[in-house]
């Protein structure tokens, strides 16, 4: 008998015990089941998150040449440096396609050719016509003095003989007045016709020269090294490249000043009365997430733009002066920007997540030594991740980041045995 309440004394106790245990491993998983946050003492930033590009501050743009229309009106690129691409003082960027350029030479010194031949051919009608002219001249001088002599000889002549005479000789004046003239006439037509034929010649030469000129123009050299960014072409809103056509004028590569970045980003109307020039910014690269910059508030836009093209959302453009350079720091490159707008001291603030709102009123749920009690606290200023506490806890308080009752019960729905497994 003695040793059956023995027996029976033992089996009860390690029934206690295995429920003592299985109370201790059930509350160890529901204290795991509830992530917990400390109240903090200290200093507060109030900040605003933005994604932003990296650009230079100064930067070189290369445009398309401007070209007469002679030769098409727009250029097709048959040569292009990579985007990124380092460049050097002196290298060639672009280079356009040359066929109508070469073309209009082939055309302005055939026609500067044909207008030396002409004028050649023209002077030497020129002269012809003169001596011919010239001819007909000392004719009329020798007619003219045969015409003297007659005179003399004719004193003793008739009166109508004299008459007569008289009569030719002023004819031969007037033949001759005529004949000077016309050489002189012709002189002035032909120096017309040189200077017609000299604005002509002028007039390809200059189209040759232009042609030429175009023709350099259209290998487009860089006059100072940097990192060559390829611009977007506006009607297909991807990079130009090899093949694609242009404007003349068209920005197509930035040659950025690497020793002076900024980071361009939008903020939102709601926070942009938030934000004013100098503010302090801390700038993440997302490609180089172990590296932070810092920099300040340059600028704020006075007017909203869409967000995206088929977006209303409004936003201000903001641009921050980055302090430092780095080889990292390109253009186009992603960054995460953290504006502090304000710093307050020696203020109590827990994770966002721990106050939980509920009728107008704001409540955490405070860890105690016998689970969890609901206080009510009042809020003040937030940021993206804590808010401050003004009153309804202390320093080192701990709270739980979600709702610790819903946490029980959601288990305690999840463990409720079904009619089959309690048949079972």
């Amino acid at each position: 008998m003695k040793h059956i309440i023995e027996k029976r004394t033992f089996k009860t106790a390690m029934f206690s015990l295995l429920a003592a245990l299985t109370c201790f491993s059930c509350s160890q998983k529901e204290a795991q089941d509830v992530p917990l946050g400390a109240v903090t003492k200290g200093k507060f930033y109030i900040d605003i998150y933005e994604e932003g590009e990296v650009e230079a501050v100064n930067s070189i743009t290369i445009s398309a040449p401007m070209i007469s229309w002679r030769y098409g009106g727009n250029l097709k690129i048959t040569e292009m440096i990579k985007d990124g691409d380092e460049v050097k003082k002196g290298d060639t960027l672009i280079v356009f396609d040359q066929s109508e350029v070469q073309k209009g030479i082939m055309e302005s010194e055939n026609s500067l050719e044909i207008n030396y031949a002409e004028l050649e051919k023209m002077k030497a009608q020129q002269e012809s016509a003169l001596e011919e002219l010239n001819a007909d001249l000392e004719i009329t001088k020798l007619s003219l003095e045969i015409t003297k002599m007659n005179a003399e000889a004719a004193r003793h002549e008739s009166e109508i003989k004299k008459k007569q005479i008289e009569l030719d000789l002023e004819k031969a004046d007037i033949s001759l007045l005529t004949a000077k003239e016309q050489i002189e006439n012709r002189k002035k037509i032909q120096e017309e016709e040189i200077k017609q034929k000299m604005i002509s010649i002028q007039n390809s030469q200059d189209q040759l020269k232009e042609a030429k000129e175009t023709l350099g123009r259209l290998f487009v050299i860089t006059e100072s090294p940097g990192i060559a960014i390829v611009n977007r072409n506006w009607s297909t809103n991807n990079k130009y490249q090899i093949g694609e056509q242009c404007w003349p004028g068209s920005a197509l590569i930035q040659l950025p000043d690497l020793s002076r970045m900024k980071a361009t980003i939008k903020i939102n109307e709601v926070d942009i009365s938030k934000i004013s020039r100098d503010l302090r910014v801390e700038i993440k690269p997302d490609a180089f997430s172990d590296s932070i910059f810092t920099g300040k508030v340059h600028s704020v836009a006075n007017l909203a733009v869409n967000k995206d093209w088929n977006s209303k959302v409004k936003v201000f453009p903001v641009e921050i002066l980055i302090n430092e350079t780095n080889k990292n720091l390109l253009p186009g490159l992603t960054v995460s920007c953290r504006i502090i707008v304000d710093e307050l001291d020696d203020v109590l603030y827990v994770p966002l997540d721990a106050v939980h709102a509920e009728f107008g009123k704001d409540y955490v749920y405070k860890k105690t030594s016998g689970g969890y009690d609901k206080v009510e606290v009042e809020i003040g200023q937030s940021n993206s991740d804590y808010v401050i506490i003004t009153s309804g806890l202390d320093e080192g308080d701990k709270v739980a980041l979600v709702d610790p009752f819903k946490v029980e019960e959601e288990k305690k729905t999840e463990t409720t045995p079904t009619s089959a497994a309690k048949e079972g």
